[in-house]
């Protein structure tokens, strides 16, 4: 498969997972604000706002391929820090949720270096960035 298809491939696969994640936050405010409570975050609805936008914002960026590799960098670090404020040490004495949550924490872990290539490549001829930037294949 041609490059700029696999770069266009991976940008619909990772916004896959942060579109729809970032609209049930905003849509579920209530519910979001309620497992970051849960965790212990300070003002928590707060979070809950900030975190529903940046994902939705961010995912929709990388869907398009617009400002891809700060964009992407972006999500990197939030999936770090996802990782180990929503997911390290959860789970308690249960031992479902243990597993479970420790798959999660290598799941925003693996994402991480996803988005890190990402940046690394840029979006690719199919993007925004090439047609705003005039980003060709030799540079993406």
């Amino acid at each position: 498969m041609p490059r700029n298809a696999l770069l266009l491939l991976s940008r619909l696969l990772l916004a896959a997972l942060f579109v729809p994640s970032g609209f049930h936050a905003l849509t579920d405010i209530a519910g979001t604000s309620g497992y970051f409570a849960g965790l212990g975050l300070p003002l928590p609805t707060l979070a809950a706002w900030a975190t529903g936008l940046f994902e939705l914002i961010a995912g929709l960026l990388i869907l398009v391929g617009l400002k891809t590799p700060i964009v992407a960098l972006l999500l990197a670090g939030f999936c770090i820090a996802a990782a180990f404020i929503g997911h390290y040490g959860q789970g308690g004495d249960d031992p479902t949720l243990t597993f479970m949550h420790s798959q999660m924490l290598m799941k925003d872990i693996a994402l991480s270096g996803g988005f890190l290539a990402l940046a690394m490549a840029g979006a690719g001829a199919y993007s925004f960035d090439a047609r705003i930037f005039r980003i060709g294949p030799e540079t993406t």
